[in-house]
């Protein structure tokens, strides 16, 4: 199988290498400053499976037909990545990784939907620069078709990616991704600090701002009769049991969750955007709960202010401290 992965950020080029280790066909596309460092240097790999470096075919466009293409953009980049490879891609099954739940709309706008296999990576990585990835964490990876039945080319991708991380063929995907959404809101918090998950809820105050995000998302979610599935590393007793606590004893114990995550310091996708200047995904993440609650005639007035200040830091490039974002939200948090 010939595959091409269009994103050479931390998820495309931590994914690409592991499947080039193992033999596979694969190439990397991705913007003419991960090209460039990436054909002089290789990429290169650290983290949770070790050091190393590999050369790998990369490309600011394809140039060839691949039989399947793992689009490892942003969702806010995903028009123009289609835009630009289309003439190629459009024979092709496309394998979505985006957080969120809008990416598959936008690909289906481009490509058959009967080509579409939508997913949810639950393994964490970081792109310290073009060509320069920490695997963080591991965790699996969940597939299914996007708007049909799984069939048996979802089962074959899913021996293709399960060489590189425990692939999981679900029947319930989109459950699992209006969960995910919650584990990735509070992404916003490093974002706005401009810090890593670790050193931004070692605060136990700080912690205190994401169980109030969840809070504020659960009841958007309940009252628009959204229904949430479990992760197999996140399961949906874990958001309902630290909702249902006091405050202080759930941000302690979040606190400790998230300073644990990884020995690497982890900053989130939307920061790494930031610190790359470019737009972050904000918008389909803690935006989905404001999108959600304007949809229903509800309020998400907390979810809202953090998308205004991750916002304000991407376009001003100044972050906020401790006290500034605490000030912003006051009143929003139990």
């Amino acid at each position: 199988m010939r595959i091409a992965v269009i994103g050479a950020g931390a998820i495309g080029g931590l994914v690409a290498s592991y499947l080039k280790n193992k033999g596979e066909n694969v190439s990397l596309v991705g913007h003419a400053d991960a090209v460039r460092a990436i054909q002089e240097r290789g990429l290169w790999i650290q983290g949770a499976r070790g050091n190393f470096n590999i050369k790998i075919e990369v490309y600011d466009k394809l140039g060839f037909t691949p039989e399947l293409v793992i689009l490892a953009t942003k969702t806010q980049d995903i028009d123009a990545a289609l835009k630009d490879n289309l003439k190629f891609i459009q024979g092709a099954t496309i394998l979505t990784t985006q957080n969120g739940i809008r990416a598959d709309g936008i690909v289906a706008g481009y490509i058959r939907r009967e080509n579409i296999i939508s997913s949810i990576v639950m393994f964490g990585a970081t792109c310290l620069s073009p060509g320069e990835i920490v695997h963080n964490f591991e965790g699996s990876w969940i597939i299914a078709r996007a708007f049909a039945k799984n069939d048996a080319r979802i089962i074959e991708v899913s021996r293709v990616l399960n060489q590189v991380f425990p692939t999981i063929v679900a029947e319930d995907l989109k459950g699992m991704k209006c969960l995910k959404i919650f584990v990735n809101a509070n992404n916003c918090i490093p974002a706005i600090l401009g810090k890593s998950m670790q050193e931004s809820f070692l605060d136990v105050g700080v912690s205190r701002i994401s169980i109030a995000i969840w809070k504020e998302g659960l009841k958007i979610a309940n009252k628009a009769g959204l229904n949430l599935s479990s992760l197999p590393d996140f399961p949906l007793e874990r958001l309902l049991k630290l909702t249902s606590l006091p405050t202080p004893e759930a941000a302690r114990i979040f606190s400790e969750i998230m300073t644990n995550l990884s020995k690497e310091p982890l900053y989130g996708s939307i920061l790494q955007s930031i610190k790359r200047g470019k737009a972050s995904e904000i918008d389909y993440i803690n935006g989905e709960f404001v999108r959600l609650a304007k949809e229903n005639n509800l309020r998400a007035p907390l979810n809202e202010k953090l998308s205004e200040m991750v916002h304000q830091v991407e376009t001003s490039g100044k972050f906020f401290t401790k006290e500034e974002l605490l000030k912003n939200i006051e009143g929003l948090v139990d």
